[in-house]
């Protein structure tokens, strides 16, 4: 009986065909780089303070003294969401007096912005703030917009798999790249703030479902050799590329709606894609489409200038056997103590890295210096933390090398603290190699959880894992507003957290150089675990031990 791999092998690995949907597959996900981190500058706050209108009688002096100054960071800057009270100072005007020689400015009244504000366009000319005044009382609808479309996220990933399994991968993908491409080019015609919110909330659903179909249809696609590969320097790499677009994009157009529209040009430009990336051949399998896998199949060899064997796929084929799973449910993830402090460990791990990242990638243009140049830099480090990733799995402990990088990472912020303000690159040097470890870090979860557990919950545990990461996304901008109060603090918090994730690392088992378990029984005699105790006699190992892990 043969499996799907020893049918295709004749293939071969690494020919013309597979360098094709390497690159179309990783190059679909550019966009979701520039579209998933957006926010950044659509909803970026421009330095700002109460208006004061041409009818309120003030003379110069009087004028360019109506706003009180308040403590930031150790300077006195204006305040943002205060004036004194005209009325008062119109008064003081006509009777001829100076401001802070016959008037002690700091025994005023003050009152809030009743006409508006004044917002800065030194850096952007127009935002969602400045459109709907998304500041002071309403300020925290900014961090709420950004949480939104992480839930948005989160929503996507539960449906995406399982569309894809229902309809086929090639639809799905490209049904998810249009609502992707389609709601953000929505948005542009947002009349408020609550318009773009919604349309927002489906660009995140369209924008992970986009990547995690991409993923899949990649992996079922693509031989042994390569899915590692792909499913960390072809996608990871190719969202960074997108990620470091987004700043060019947003240096040349200053204008939201502007951008906006410009963001959705790339997602037109993957149609063509429709033409040369193919059907999952797997899927068209296990739909019992024989003859449309063969096809598929038989075109992937005539580009790779290889002979096709007479017949490919027989009706003995492993996936068209209809075997038996042993039923398997969420509260197996919990079924004994040691498990259970496993998988509560792991959700923690995932959840506070991912807050980790978000924040520190959401923060990037609130840094000191040129906002548009610490976003790439963002996003340019990533790219050799991927790369680190991967050359330390090939041959490192997973919990040593984890832990070592979230303690780099959580270190140097903590280390922000102490740095003088005027030596604000350092700052900078130091909060992107912050990013380089939290970032090394993510990329490798995906592999330390599924190398722990055993095969029939292993895209569960996975599953259930990466959900807790978007819980965090959902987090992460509150920790980005905490920056509004004091800019030392979310470094403090993220620093803090990232450490004390590295700590808990080390009590994880550790499945360097050990075969993938099978059972519970399997993975509870990894170097580690506490107990050795044998798990009930239903923990009998699968009959297809075939693996396929899923990101969600």
């Amino acid at each position: 009986m043969r499996d799907y791999d020893e049918a295709i092998d004749f293939l071969g690995e690494w020919g013309p065909f597979q360098r094709l949907i390497f690159f179309l597959l990783s190059a679909s996900i550019i966009p979701n780089g520039f579209n998933g981190m957006s926010v950044v500058f659509l909803a970026g706050t421009p330095e700002h303070h109460c208006r004061v209108p041409d009818s309120a009688n003030l003379s110069s002096a009087w004028r360019n003294h109506s706003i009180p100054l308040r403590l930031q960071d150790g300077q006195e800057v204006l305040h943002s969401c205060r004036r004194y009270k005209l009325a008062t100072l119109a008064n003081f005007s006509a009777r001829g007096l100076e401001p802070g020689r016959d008037v002690n400015l700091t025994q005023l009244e003050q009152e809030g912005c009743l006409d508006g504000w004044e917002f800065s366009q030194d850096v952007y000319l127009s935002t969602i703030v400045t459109e709907w005044n998304l500041v002071c009382e309403d300020d925290w609808k900014t961090p709420l917009t950004t949480s939104l479309f992480f839930i948005g996220v989160l929503l996507g990933s539960f449906v995406s798999g399982q569309l894809s399994d229902r309809f086929g991968r090639k639809n799905i993908l490209f049904t998810t790249m249009a609502v992707q491409t389609g709601f953000s080019f929505l948005q542009i015609f947002s009349i408020n703030w609550e318009m773009f919110t919604v349309l927002f909330v489906i660009v995140g659903m369209g924008q992970i479902s986009n990547y995690v179909v991409a993923f899949i249809l990649g992996t079922e696609i693509l031989g042994k050799s390569v899915r590692i590969i792909f499913s960390t320097l072809g996608v990871c790499t190719f969202f960074a590329v997108g990620y470091m677009l987004l700043p060019l994009f947003a240096y040349f157009i200053r204008d939201w709606r502007m951008l906006l529209l410009a963001l959705t040009v790339p997602g037109v430009l993957c149609v063509p894609l429709w033409w040369f990336i193919p059907e999952s051949p797997r899927w068209l399998i296990s739909q019992k489409k024989i003859k449309e896998a063969e096809d598929i199949i038989r075109k992937a060899a005539k580009m790779n200038n290889i002979t096709v064997p007479a017949v490919i796929f027989d009706v003995e084929l492993q996936e068209l056997k209809s075997v038996k799973h042993e039923k398997v449910f969420i509260l197996d993830l919990f079924r004994t103590w040691d498990v259970a402090i496993i998988t509560i460990m792991f959700l923690l791990l995932w959840m506070l890295t991912s807050v980790g990242y978000f924040a520190l990638s959401l923060n990037a243009p609130n840094l000191h210096g040129d906002a548009f140049l610490n976003c790439f830099l963002s996003a340019l480090i990533e790219i050799p933390a991927y790369i680190t990733a991967w050359l330390l799995l090939r041959t490192l402990p997973r919990r040593y090398i984890i832990a070592g990088v979230l303690f780099m990472g959580g270190g140097v912020l903590l280390l922000i603290q102490v740095v003088p303000a005027d030596y604000y690159i350092f700052s900078i040097g130091l909060a992107m190699l912050g990013k380089f470890g939290i970032t090394s870090a993510f990329s490798m979860l995906y592999v330390f959880t599924a190398e722990l557990y055993p095969t029939m919950v292993r895209n569960m545990a996975v599953g259930i894992t990466s959900m807790a990461s978007r819980v965090g996304s959902i987090i992460a901008p509150y920790f980005v507003y905490l920056g509004a109060y004091n800019r030392i603090l979310p470094y403090i918090l993220m620093g803090s957290l990232t450490v004390l994730i590295g700590i808990l690392t080390l009590f994880f088992p550790e499945s360097f150089g050990t075969t993938l378990p099978e059972t519970f029984e399997e993975m509870q005699k990894m170097k580690g675990f506490r107990s050795r105790k044998k798990t009930r006699e239903s923990m009998k190992p699968e009959e297809n031990s075939k693996i396929q892990i899923t990101e969600f």
